[in-house]
């Protein structure tokens, strides 16, 4: 007998695509079965982030009807990672492992089996699913989805390069995860701080298979903004060293001030001065922007709320 897979895949206004979705992890699910890779109690969980369609119906009678599927509901929308959050942290003890994928199709889940295959063979606790090319995605979307992980890089977040959250994870590889409190959760960054032996196996995105992106510009940047201040304090660092710059630089413009008073051409100087001060008033609001995110984050890490409340969960019954 194999071991206990649980797939968790979170959902939000997923009515078009959710059908095709559990009728291809149905299969798969089957197939591994046969194969012997895991056992038949493992399944397959819905997370609903607070569907504003018909989703949670959906999967209400997914897990009326088969034993393989259940589902989770959230009391309201928490977003992506909370969500996926919440379907790890409520199987985590009923799985020797478990895979989070998206419910969009893009992410192939023929991945699986090398998955499996690399926690039972090679003994790997966190396995990454991996994208082998972007050459099917848009100019745009390239550019900004390979910015997006250079700049995590640089700005001191640990992040696996084209991988989103498309992974195996271990029970110990949860339990660990579970003793991470805080509030601001991007486990994009958090799984890597894990340790543990780690594996990955590369896959073909594909296109979406029905309904729209949940990750428009405007979510990704937030995404980006919540993932370095949530991992990272080099921003501060940054401002730190810029600061020091321009006080520097401050100096020496008040050397070349003194100079050309004493020479007369105090007139000549008026655009430098009123550039001068432009310039550093801008980047003092910039700074304390900057350091006003931090200060919210660690407001709301002091308030220790709930990531994430079940208004439903198909497994009690």
């Amino acid at each position: 007998m194999g071991n206990i897979l649980y797939v968790v895949i979170p959902c939000y206004n997923e009515e078009e695509v959710l059908p095709e979705t559990s009728s291809r992890m149905r299969e798969k699910m089957a197939a591994l079965c046969r194969e012997g890779k895991i056992s038949e109690e493992s399944r397959v969980v819905f997370v609903d982030d607070g569907s504003k369609d018909n989703t949670w119906p959906m999967i209400s009678a997914l897990a009326a009807n088969e034993p393989l599927f259940e589902g989770l509901k959230l009391s309201r929308n928490r977003g992506h990672q909370n969500a996926l959050l919440a379907g790890l942290m409520t199987v985590r003890e009923r799985a020797d492992m478990v895979i989070s994928m998206d419910a969009d199709l893009q992410d192939d889940i023929n991945a699986i089996d090398g998955m499996v295959d690399c926690y039972t063979n090679e003994g790997c606790d966190i396995v990454y699913g991996v994208r082998s090319s972007r050459k099917k995605d848009t100019f745009f979307k390239r550019f900004t989805a390979e910015g997006f992980y250079k700049v995590m890089r640089l700005m001191g977040a640990e992040v696996v390069f084209n991988h989103a959250d498309y992974r195996l994870m271990s029970r110990r590889a949860l339990a660990a995860m579970s003793e991470f409190t805080e509030v601001n959760v991007f486990l994009r960054g958090i799984v890597p701080m894990l340790g543990f032996k780690t594996g990955t196996v590369e896959y073909e995105r594909s296109e979406r298979f029905a309904g729209t992106s949940k990750y428009p510009l405007k979510k990704m940047l937030a995404f980006a903004t919540q993932g370095i201040t949530s991992l990272s304090i080099k921003p501060i660092r940054m401002i730190t060293t810029l600061g020091t710059l321009i006080f520097l630089a401050s100096i020496l413009m008040l050397i070349y001030f003194l100079v050309i008073h004493f020479i007369g051409w105090t007139v000549d100087g008026w655009t430098t001065i009123v550039v001068s001060v432009w310039a550093i008033g801008g980047l003092q609001l910039l700074s304390i922007g900057v350091i006003g995110e931090y200060i919210g984050k660690i407001y709301l890490e002091t308030k220790k709320r709930p990531l994430f409340i079940l208004a439903e969960n198909t497994m009690e019954k």
